[in-house]
């Protein structure tokens, strides 16, 4: 799609554009409310032009399959938005067997990556205060038609959003048995099997009456502003994703990944709140957390990038959320000749921040202790036809599977349990990430 044509519009919510339409299948939505880069830019698509699902068993190799689908590369508009149309993609957890063959076990519903490409883009300047309309073709009138396409969806007619709560209640996975779970992961630590492991636990419900996921996605932008917020519909399935997470990005093939490790929730009084966040950047425990994450994503960027080019400039930053507070360090790269995205992907995948160390031992573990994750801790991405990519870790996030008595959920939230972790603690801190999310299903919209 050599050429790149566009248009503008005034400035709309991202979201109210997108509820027009957030029914129809491959209807996209990726939110960005965080101030700063990535905060700047939001984008919505619709109607792919060709789509990928892969399932567990299936007999090419996805990531071959991947880059046929994004094709050769072809630049973009110089100043335009960073995603100028390309591939989106959704990589479930157990997308990780197609890296390191482990046997993992799959949910029934989710496939281990749907992916598809738009030659048409809504991109959302907040800091302009402007749309641009982006459109893909093998020539100029086609890129044009399609960019046309893309400004026309502003004219549809947005849903109100639904008021109430949005789920009958959600129920939780027994604490006693987290605890426990936590227990046996330092019992391994100390046994020296590994030195980290992420264990989730999970919250299930249902939608009440006609309630649609979009209608927590909605929600969730409005009351709890995140950097990699997104909303997914998928044939009889839904993603709702409210993550401060970046994965892997590039960009001109400058690499970057910022893992999270160490997490306390936000204060009831401005001083709590501040004591909090000193709390967490004195954390001696917290920063070893941290740094062996960091190591592993060094030695993930490592296999792809040029030597001596993986550096960690940034060490420790604390970042503030609606619910909590965590512990983020960047790690950056330069790609070596020859690589792109798709080799990055398949060289990190899956986040390190949400399996342990070593990477491939602390998944065994975590296989052992859980069920299969499906969307949870996977990543949603988009490759952009230029060849740059940006991509979130899948936490915060809700999975929605469409059944005869409507929408079900599930929603984990989990912790990196390291030697001295306390089960009880380590408790209290899913249910701090998770708060955010259960308030946007459970409490009742003004």
């Amino acid at each position: 799609m050599r050429c790149v044509a566009q248009l503008t519009a005034e400035w709309r919510e991202p979201a109210e554009v997108l509820s027009a339409y957030a029914e129809e299948p491959w209807a996209l939505g990726l939110v960005s409310g965080a101030p700063g880069e990535p905060g700047r830019w939001s984008y919505l698509a619709r109607d792919p032009d060709a789509t990928l699902m892969v399932r567990a068993g299936a007999r090419r190799d996805p990531f071959a399959a991947l880059s046929e689908l994004l094709g050769p590369s072809s630049p973009g508009l110089a100043g335009g938005p960073p995603f100028q149309g390309g591939v989106v993609g959704l990589a479930s957890y157990e997308f990780a067997d197609w890296v390191e063959p482990l046997g993992l076990a799959r949910q029934a519903a989710w496939p281990d990556l749907a992916a598809a490409r738009y030659l048409s883009v809504l991109a959302f300047d907040r800091e302009a205060q402007a749309i641009v309309a982006i459109g893909r073709g093998a020539d100029e009138g086609a890129a044009l038609a399609r960019a046309r396409a893309a400004l026309s969806w502003l004219d549809a007619i947005p849903q109100a959003p639904r008021r109430g709560a949005l789920t009958d209640g959600l129920i939780n996975s027994d604490a006693a048995a987290y605890e426990a779970a936590v227990a046996q992961v330092v019992e391994r630590i100390h046994a020296g099997e590994i030195f980290q492991a992420n264990i989730a636990r999970a919250w299930t419900g249902r939608l009440a009456g006609d309630a649609r996921p979009f209608d927590v996605f909605a929600r969730l932008v409005g009351q709890s502003a995140a950097p990699f917020a997104a909303y997914l519909r998928l044939p009889g399935l839904a993603l709702v994703s409210n993550s401060p997470e970046r994965f892997v990005a590039v960009r001109g093939g400058a690499v970057e990944t910022r893992p999270i490790k160490g997490t306390r929730p936000r204060g009831r009084t401005p001083g709590e709140d501040v004591a909090l966040a000193a709390e967490l950047l004195a954390s001696d425990k917290d920063r070893a957390e941290n740094l062996m994450i960091v190591d592993l994503m060094r030695n993930d960027l490592a296999r792809v990038c040029a030597p001596g080019s993986v550096r960690a400039p940034e060490l420790f930053a604390v970042e503030s959320f609606a619910n909590v507070h965590h512990l983020v360090s960047t790690v950056v790269g330069r790609l070596a000749p020859g690589k792109g995205a798709v080799d990055l992907l398949r060289a990190a995948f899956p986040p390190g921040s949400i399996t342990g160390a070593p990477k491939v031992q602390a998944m065994k573990t975590i296989a052992s202790l859980e069920t299969p994750r499906g969307p949870y801790c996977g990543s949603l991405f988009w490759a952009g036809f230029d060849g740059d990519l940006d991509s979130s870790v899948l936490i915060r996030t809700a999975a929605f599977a469409l059944d005869e008595g409507g929408w079900s959920l599930e929603a984990r939230a989990g912790a990196g349990i390291v030697a001295d972790s306390d089960p009880h603690a380590e408790r209290l801190e899913t249910e701090a990430k998770i708060s955010a999310l259960a308030r946007a299903l459970e409490g009742a919209c003004a």
